[in-house]
C-alpha cells in the first residue's frame, strides 16, 4: 500500500475519532453530569436485537449488589430522539460502557471527556509551535547574538521541570478554580515549555534554507528579510510544523491525562480522560468494574493513531529527500 494511501487512512480514522468527540452532545445518550443513583457501577447494557433493538430493565440484588436483567420490562431503543442519536424511554437505561459510582454513563463521559483532553493537546500544540516557529525562524535567519541568546534560553526551558512548575503556579491560585481556568492553566504551562524542540528543528532548517542559491539571488537583488521569509523560507517550514504537530499533540494529550489523573487538571463535574481514570485507582474498583478503564483505552487508541500518522509522515518526507 502506498504511503500516501496509508496517510489518508490514518487521517480518516483520526478524523472520525475527533468527530465523535466534537459531536458528543449528539452521539452520547446522556449528559456527562446526568446521574442514575439507582445504578451505581452498573455493567455494560446488553442490547437485544429483534424487529426493533431493545434493552431489559435492570434489577439489583440487595444482598450482593449484582445486577441482572429484569425480563418483565422491555425498553425499545429509539433513534434520533430528544436531540440525540439514540436513547430509551424513562425508566430504562442504556450504558454501553457501564456506569460509574454515581450511575453516570461512562460512554457519554468518555465522549465528553475527550473534548477536554483533545482541546488541551491541540491548543497547547498550537501555542508551542507558534512560539517555536517564531523563535527558530528568527534565530536561524538572522543568526549572531540573537541566535545565541534564543538557543541558550531554550536550554533553560528544557531544564525546567514543568510538573513542578505547574505545582508552583497552582499553589498561588485559589483552592477552587473553575474548569475553564484549569484548562487555560494547563494549556499555558504545557505549551509555553514545549516550544524548544520545534524551535531547534525550525532553526536548523532555516539555516539551510537561507544559504540556498535562489535565496542568495533574491537577496542580491535587494529583497528584504520579510520578503525572503514570506516567499522562500516560510513555505518550506510548513511540512516540518505539520509533522511536529502529529508528534506533540499526543504528547500533550498524555500530559493532560497525567495531570488530571493526579488531580491537577479540570475537576468535577466536567469529565476528562485523566480524571475518569483516577476513579479506577482503587484496586477493588479496577477488579470488579473493568469498564472504568474505558478512558484509558480511548487515550491509547488516539495516541496510537497520532504516532502512526507521525511515523508515516516522517517516512514520506525522508523518502523525498
Amino acid at each position: 500500500m502506498p504511503d500516501t494511501r496509508k496517510i489518508r487512512i490514518a487521517v480518516a480514522v483520526l478524523a472520525l475519532m475527533h468527530a465523535a468527540v466534537v459531536f458528543a452532545g449528539f452521539l452520547a445518550p446522556y449528559d456527562y453530569a446526568e446521574q442514575h443513583r439507582s445504578y451505581p457501577y452498573a455493567p455494560p447494557t446488553r442490547i437485544h436485537l429483534g424487529p426493533r433493538p431493545f434493552v431489559y430493565g435492570l434489577a439489583s440484588d440487595p444482598g450482593t449488589g449484582e445486577y441482572r436483567d429484569d425480563r418483565t420490562r422491555q425498553y425499545p431503543i429509539r433513534f434520533l430522539t430528544a436531540g440525540r442519536l439514540f436513547g430509551v424511554d424513562r425508566g430504562g437505561v442504556v450504558f454501553l460502557f457501564g456506569a460509574d459510582g454515581y450511575g453516570r454513563d461512562v460512554f457519554s463521559r468518555v465522549l465528553y471527556g475527550g473534548r477536554v483532553s483533545l482541546a488541551t493537546g491541540m491548543v497547547a500544540t498550537f501555542l508551542a509551535l507558534a512560539i517555536g516557529w517564531s523563535i527558530g525562524l528568527a534565530a536561524g535567519f538572522f543568526g549572531g547574538w540573537l541566535d545565541r541568546v534564543m538557543m541558550r534560553g531554550g536550554e533553560l526551558f528544557l531544564a525546567l521541570p514543568w510538573l513542578y512548575l505547574l505545582l508552583a503556579v497552582r499553589a498561588f491560585l485559589p483552592l477552587h478554580i473553575s474548569p475553564m481556568q484549569a484548562f487555560f492553566l494547563l494549556v499555558a504551562i504545557i505549551g509555553s515549555v514545549g516550544w524548544v524542540r520545534p524551535a531547534r528543528l525550525v532553526r536548523g532548517q532555516v539555516l539551510s534554507l537561507r544559504e540556498r542559491p535562489y535565496v542568495e539571488a533574491a537577496r542580491a537583488f535587494g529583497a528584504r528579510p520579510l520578503y525572503l521569509i514570506r516567499l522562500h523560507v516560510l513555505p518550506d517550514t510548513v511540512p516540518l510544523l505539520v509533522t511536529q504537530a502529529t508528534v506533540l499533540i499526543p504528547q500533550y494529550i498524555l500530559a493532560e491525562v497525567t495531570l488530571s489523573f493526579l488531580g491537577l487538571g479540570v475537576g468535577e463535574p466536567v469529565p476528562s480522560w485523566g480524571g475518569m481514570l483516577a476513579e479506577a485507582r482503587q484496586y477493588h474498583t479496577l477488579v470488579s468494574h473493568a469498564w472504568m478503564l474505558a478512558p484509558g483505552l480511548a487515550t491509547f487508541g488516539l495516541l496510537l493513531g497520532y504516532l502512526f500518522l507521525a511515523d508515516l509522515l516522517l517516512e514520506n518526507s525522508s523518502s523525498k529527500v
